[in-house]
């Protein structure tokens, strides 16, 4: 059991409008056991397919830089540095809803160690279906507090959702060809059942992630990218 931290980003997604969506889907199909794991029974190699997004920071914004003067792009320019590290998640099943959150920590480093300072960054939580269709995206704050004389601070990032189960489900004959025990000398046992086009698709349709980042301007993308 997870539960939600009071300033989390709360997010639903159901079956009617899967382009409302955003946050963590969890549902495990097939108890804890891994793709691959050996059977207890003796039943062979068991397929599993888990409905718990995968949880990433998407490439070139897990950092951000403020430059100040802010045009300038040298090294003794740099203001402010941060990153997002120690992303983790966690999901439960209420009702019809899959209830997920995500943590995570942004650790920043400032170029003078001067006066109290407090900066704020904006990050996004971003579900994308199927690999590619962003399905919804919530924009939070990270605050990060300087002690005056210090040049290091931390912080921390949170973000919720719910979602209907029937939207991360599997229909059952697809569900049954995925977790189904193989034994070495069956004939399917050396083909994998995401090879048939209609089992591929259907995996897609109800496999998510969820994304988390700083929502950069262009420029600090490029910075990002060009470094």
């Amino acid at each position: 059991m997870c539960p939600l931290h009071k300033d989390s980003i709360p997010l639903r997604l159901s079956a009617s409008h899967t382009l409302l969506t955003a946050g963590l889907l969890c549902a495990l199909l097939a108890g804890c056991a891994k793709r691959g794991d050996i059977s207890s029974s003796g039943a062979g190699i068991i397929q599993v397919r888990s409905a718990c997004p995968i949880v990433a920071v998407p490439a070139y914004t897990g950092d951000v830089t403020l430059f100040d003067p802010p045009e300038a792009r040298t090294s003794e320019a740099i203001d402010v540095s941060a990153s997002i590290s120690n992303v983790q998640s966690n999901c439960q099943e209420q009702g019809a809803e899959l209830v997920s959150s995500a943590t995570f920590t942004v650790t920043a480093l400032r170029r003078d160690p001067g006066a109290e300072r407090v900066v704020e960054l904006p990050y996004f939580s971003a579900v994308v279906r199927g690999g590619t269709e962003v399905a919804a995206k919530r924009i939070g704050t990270v605050r990060l507090h300087f002690p005056a004389g210090s040049l290091r601070s931390q912080a921390y990032g949170t973000a919720a959702s719910f979602v209907e189960k029937a939207a991360a489900s599997l229909p059952p004959d697809i569900e049954q060809l995925i977790t189904k025990p193989r034994k070495s000398g069956d004939a399917d046992a050396a083909i994998d059942p995401l090879a048939q086009p209609r089992v591929r698709e259907a995996v897609q349709r109800s496999s998510f992630e969820l994304l988390v980042g700083f929502n950069l301007t262009q420029d600090q993308l490029r910075y990002n990218i060009t470094r």
